[in-house]
């Protein structure tokens, strides 16, 4: 199989024609028909590729590939009704790699496919880890280094810890880390940013002696490599 790929797209006869196209093609297929469905499998069954149509029933397309995003960075082709430039540019600023017009050669399609699968595999073999000097995150793994001892970390510290060391220099106020770590469906205080935050320190940067994480007062929180 040459990789599994998610179509979300609630007209049951693109849907099937898609499906039936990938198949022939050797890869295998999942389908959902609206947005939140979609939204669910691409964060549970971790895709290769998502197929995702711009407009749909429960949550928009942009919608899906923002909280999908948040997750992931798998590839997302959107499908646009009409050759409309704010519809692309929607679709790509919520974080879609590219993106195909209503009606498409399938040709096409498959073509953007392969291009998008190829690009991924060289994001994968140079983006599974993020630096700063001696602290090392090894994102497929779930795992955390300095100075080559393991750091045990809950699934939600090394969220919070990637997140903050892939915005390194930039200030991310308490609201940001939320939205983007807990997402927009958490509903609870703002302090729990601050307990994370505590925590991490605790296991990083008073264990070792180092700064990383510095308080930006009022606003939230910054991660900087002053090694």
């Amino acid at each position: 199989m040459k990789g599994r790929i998610l179509v979300v797209e609630d007209e049951v006869k693109i849907a099937r024609f898609l499906e039936l196209e990938l198949n022939y093609e050797g890869y295998g297929v999942d389908v959902a028909h609206d947005g939140r469905t979609g939204c669910e499998k691409a964060l549970s069954s971790d895709p290769d590729l998502i197929i995702l149509d711009l407009m749909l029933p429960g949550l928009s397309g942009i919608e899906v590939c923002r909280r999908v995003r948040r997750e992931s960075d798998v590839p997302i082709i959107m499908l646009t009704a009409k050759d409309d430039v704010s519809d692309k540019v929607m679709g790509l600023d919520s974080g879609a790699d590219d993106y195909v017009t209503k009606p498409f050669a399938i040709e096409e399609l498959l073509a953007r496919i392969r291009v998008a699968l190829k690009r991924k595999g060289n994001k994968k073999d140079n983006r599974n880890t993020v630096e700063a000097g001696r602290l090392v995150l090894f994102k497929d793994e779930y795992r955390v280094t300095y100075d080559e001892k393991e750091i045990s970390l809950s699934k939600k510290e090394f969220e919070l810890l990637r997140y903050l060391m892939e915005n390194k220099g930039l200030v991310l106020s308490r609201e940001k880390i939320l939205d983007n770590v807990w997402g927009y469906d958490y509903y609870g205080d703002t302090n729990v940013t601050d307990v994370y935050i505590r925590y991490l320190r605790g296991k990083i940067d008073q264990k070792f002696d180092i700064a990383f994480i510095h308080t930006v007062r009022g606003v939230g929180y910054i991660f900087k490599d002053e090694e």
